[in-house]
């Protein structure tokens, strides 16, 4: 900045020269005027309205001068800023104005087109069940496992303390892998991958198997040769029923709300004792309706079966039935989906229709 002007002429002080005003207000106009975005309009403001700017420049000259000179310095300086102000505004009304415009053409909808009338697709609300399922599980601390659907004949029957003539290894029941002889098998529950877990990972052991089954069931509502399951099992020191029924009934209100009604009934499976069969209080009717059609008037649902390992199984696997204990459940996820939102018909599952599956969206 100059020092003081005692003796003042506008000569001696170039940036305040009328000529040298004139000069930046004009090319700041032509500069306004050239815009052509307001990118480019932004970047006109800064050059000859900043801080940098011969305007801005010559404003600070003004200090510079006598009293007596300052008033007309000041005047004619911030003239030529007004008028650059305003040319920037009035050009930023009109490229804004110019931009809304090309957007309502480049972004514009045709609304006479035709619309596809082909229905979207949706996931499979077994898939959506199945990993509500594993959901919880998780949550709890647990690991999801997985096996193969064609299985050995060993792991299915064998480990799971099934003798050579129980019934459910007949041919009748289970899906052998040609030749008969082959020691292969569609796998009739997922108990299989438990064994497998097991021999793998030993115990302490907390797993659950969500997976697809197979026995030689007639197609009808209520039954399918190819369903769902979700089996548990864990092991470890000190288990009992108690464990079993706390988690059973910790899935159960999962699936079916808060405060559902669940009992045990003693039952027989090979792979447990002592077994049960998980019962859950009827959720339409809660027991008060004789004509029910969910619960048949009984009041209560078949839900599946449970109990606590079997010393054999456990001694099957490599884990020592004198330290360790452990329970195991498996129950239908095709039943949960029928229990949870009234589907009546099993084969509604299966048929592969949109509408069906549409009607679950992203939540069971």
């Amino acid at each position: 900045m100059s020092g003081p002007n005692t003796n003042y002429d506008p000569v001696e002080v170039a940036a305040l020269a009328p000529e040298a005003v004139q000069g930046a207000l004009d090319a700041a106009l032509d500069a306004v005027a050239a815009a052509a975005t307001l990118d480019a309009l932004k970047a006109v403001r800064t050059a000859h309205l900043g801080d940098k700017s011969p305007l801005a420049l010559a404003n600070r000259e003004i200090g510079a001068l006598p009293p007596s000179a300052k008033a007309a310095a000041g005047k004619l300086v911030g003239q030529a800023k007004g008028a650059v102000s305003q040319a920037v505004a009035a050009r930023q009304l009109t490229l804004e104005a110019e931009r809304d415009a090309r957007i309502l053409i480049d972004e514009s909808v045709d609304v006479t087109l035709p619309t596809g009338r082909r229905p979207l697709g949706r996931r499979h609300p077994i898939e959506l069940m199945s990993e509500h399922i594993a959901d919880l599980f998780v949550g709890m601390g647990w690991e999801i496992a997985e096996g193969p659907e064609v299985e050995a004949e060993w792991f299915n029957f064998d480990a799971l303390n099934f003798d050579a003539d129980h019934p459910a290894r007949q041919m009748q029941d289970t899906f052998y892998v040609d030749p008969p002889s082959s020691g292969l098998v569609l796998r009739t529950h997922t108990s299989p991958v438990q064994a497998r877990a097991l021999l793998e990972r030993g115990a302490p052991i907390a797993v659950a198997c969500i997976g697809r089954v197979f026995r030689t069931d007639e197609l009808d509502a209520t039954h399918m040769p190819a369903f769902h399951q979700v089996e548990g099992i864990c092991v470890d020191e000190g288990i009992t029923m108690a464990h079993l029924k706390g988690t059973l009934d910790t899935l159960a209100s999962h699936l079916f709300g808060a405060g559902i009604t669940t009992r045990l009934r003693p039952s027989y499976f090979p792979f447990t004792e002592p077994s049960a069969e998980m019962d859950l209080r009827c959720f339409v009717c809660r027991g008060a309706d004789p004509a029910c059609r969910t619960c048949k008037g009984t009041g209560w649902i078949e839900w599946g079966g449970c109990g606590m390992v079997n010393r054999n199984v456990l001694s099957a696997c490599g884990i020592d039935p004198d330290r360790f204990t452990g329970f195991a459940f498996g129950m239908g996820v095709d039943r949960a989906l029928m229990f949870r939102s009234g589907v009546s018909d099993m084969r509604d599952m299966i048929e592969g229709d949109v509408r069906f599956d549409a009607q679950f969206a992203m939540e069971i």
